[in-house]
């Protein structure tokens, strides 16, 4: 009898295979209920030695030995004409099948329930709910469009949390340097963190047609990522794998994700793109938890009246950042935004009331330092475009401003500039920042602020219906203050004097927000005593600034008053923009004469920027 056949006949393979099986269910459990308990890692490897030590004396016990029914026998001792092993090897037999069964349960249970931590989502792919219908369509023709939801963080770990973020920051910023895509940003993505909705809900809300969403589980150094590419039209999975790794694999996973989705939305890749979607991201998984700690307190800075306080705690965690990973650009511009706070808070407010935690002038260095910084590392030609943008105007070189406007505003990529809305609506270009800002929108449709510079840019653009109906839209599906005082703003342009009343009721007696507006709307009226009675009151209270008072003294027409204050802004100031920025939201014309505030005009004169600038809404008591 050949080997083969003796080991057949002794249910040698039979074994072998029930074993296997039997081994891999056992770890799969173990796997599973470990991770519930958080054991450490060298558990499970245990388990796995265990296993392989024991397999040889599996295979060793099934050939050396028999089960007969007087019990374990040696193969040699027992009757051939009496042996069992045809019953006890269909035994093995259905074994191993009650084995395959398990593995195929651990399967399912893994693609439909771990590979998907959104118990509505699980309900539709598994057919339950029907598809509904396509309702997005790609928004730019010939690019295709994604959006990366906010990574599931299966377990609660100190920092598991920072970590899926951090995650899924780096494949969107991955799939972002790819021309081909149209991928939302950020802002907009993470606004569904958390929230029960269907794909095509978010998808329809974001106007993409395609969605990326995962989870992650980490146990000590052990790593489970799932991740899956849904088309938004009938929720069909294009793509989706599972990935088990260690922490320290987290930076190859990762990009493989990124390639692998954009390979299945038919993007072709090449070394060079590769490399530019490696280098759009941080590759340190410290630096990415850092990071979004930072990101997480600057947005909770921007609610806040002390904001500069605020920045500054969120830029410790930035510094981690950069001292990780030196010259990351999103790192250093929102380091930044503390010190361009810090300096245009210096321009506007009392110097008695004011006290800088720095020296201004090297804020100013600070800034500007942080921003030439990013420029050189800029990962694509539109981010350094609005880096550079940027960095003129804290520099205060507004020499060839005009043609750095105007390349950025022919772009078609996702950044913008934080200072080109003055720039660009005050002088001159609102026309075309309106139509840029439309394709911002598709970037970041869920940001609130977006919208409410589009809505700004198309009333300075003349265009006061167009500026309602951005507004009104925003509305919808986003709060904010700022839409509201959009809203106003472009009913007082149309002189729908009452409409912009019952809109401002909801203000009254709210901030200071409402009670500078409802001046606003009395000097729109010409209702000089009302609107000067209203200013007494606005005019000392704790918070209000310079950039509040010269804005309502040019409305009430005061121009002596309005040079005044421009002037000793002229002469604090240390940035151009702070001026910029008073005439943009005043939108009632120049605001103050160039007379006054010499330091800027020649910042005119030196960039060939109009002046006076455009008068969006108007102001009857005001006569220049």
């Amino acid at each position: 009898m050949s080997l083969f056949e003796e080991l057949k006949r002794r249910n040698v393979i039979r074994v072998a295979i029930a074993y296997v099986l039997l081994g891999w269910a056992v770890l799969q459990g173990a796997d599973f209920m470990l991770d519930l308990v958080g054991a450490p890692e060298w558990v499970i490897r245990v388990f796995a030695i265990a296993g392989l030590v024991g397999f040889p004396f599996a295979i060793f016990f099934a050939w050396a030995f028999e089960m007969t029914p007087e019990g374990v026998k040696r193969e040699e001792d027992v009757d051939r004409t009496q042996s069992i092993t045809p019953r006890t090897g269909r035994r093995l037999d259905r074994l191993i099948i009650l084995f395959l069964g398990i593995a195929v349960a651990f399967l399912l249970v893994d693609r439909f329930i771990d590979r998907d931590p959104v118990p509505a989502e699980s309900v539709a792919y598994q057919g339950v709910e029907e598809p509904k219908p396509n309702t997005t369509e790609e928004p730019v023709p010939g690019r295709r469009s994604v959006a990366v939801l906010p990574f599931v963080a299966m377990t609660r770990g100190a920092d598991d949390e920072y970590f899926a973020d951090g995650l899924t920051e780096e494949i969107l910023n991955s799939l972002a340097q790819l021309p081909e895509l149209l991928v939302t940003a950020r802002t907009s993505a993470f606004k569904f963190k958390g929230l029960d909705q269907s794909v095509q809900e978010i998808a329809e809300q974001l106007g993409v047609g395609h969605v990326v969403e995962g989870s992650i589980r980490r146990s000590g150094d052990r790593l489970r990522v799932t991740a899956q590419l849904i088309r938004a039209s009938d929720a069909f999975h294009v793509w989706s794998e599972n990935y088990d790794s260690t922490s320290q694999d987290t930076i190859a996973v990762q990009e493989d994700i990124a390639e692998k989705i954009a390979s299945a939305l038919d993007v072709v890749l090449d070394d060079q793109r590769r490399e530019a979607m490696r280098r759009a991201g941080l590759r340190d998984v410290e630096a990415y938890i850092a990071l979004q700690k930072g990101f997480e307190r600057f947005d909770e800075a921007h609610a806040e009246r002390n904001q500069v306080e605020s920045l500054l705690n969120a830029n410790q965690y930035f510094e981690q950042v950069l001292e990780r990973v030196p010259g990351y650009p999103p790192a250093l511009i929102d380091h930044a935004d503390a010190y361009t706070h810090m300096l245009d808070l210096a321009a506007w407010a009392d110097p008695e009331e004011f006290e800088s935690p720095y020296n201004l002038d090297e804020a100013l260095v600070q800034a500007v330092s942080d921003y030439s910084l990013a420029a050189e590392n800029a990962r694509n030609f539109d981010e350094r475009a609005a880096i550079e943008f940027d960095l003129a105007m804290l520099n205060g070189d507004l020499r060839g401003v005009k043609r750095r406007l105007e390349n950025y505003l022919q772009l078609d990529g996702c950044e913008h500039p934080s200072w080109i809305d003055p720039l660009a609506s005050v002088f001159g270009y609102a026309d075309q920042l309106t139509d840029r800002l439309d394709v911002i929108l598709r970037c970041d449709p869920m940001a609130p602020v977006m919208a409410f510079s589009h809505s700004r840019a198309a009333q300075w653009a003349g265009d006061p219906e167009r500026a309602l109906e951005i507004a009104m839209k925003a509305r919808e599906t986003l709060s904010h203050p700022w839409l509201d005082v959009a809203v106003i703003n472009a009913h007082l342009a149309m002189g729908r004097y009452e409409t912009a009343a019952s809109e401002l009721s909801l203000w009254r007696g709210v901030d200071l927000q409402g009670q500078f507006l409802e001046i606003v709307l009395a000097a729109v009226q010409g209702e000089r005593d009302r609107a000067e009675k209203l200013y007494q009151d606005f005019r000392d209270a704790p918070g209000t600034v310079d950039f509040d008072r010269l804005q309502i003294q040019a409305m009430l027409g005061d121009r002596d008053t309005a040079n005044e204050i421009a002037a000793r802004v002229d002469q604090r100031a240390k940035l151009p923009m702070s001026l910029m920025l008073a005439t943009l939201w005043c939108q009632c014309g120049a605001p103050f004469d160039l007379e006054a505030t010499p330091n800027f005009a020649a910042k005119l004169q030196e960039g060939d920027l109009p002046w006076p600038p455009p008068t969006p809404i108007q102001f009857p008591l005001k006569d220049w």
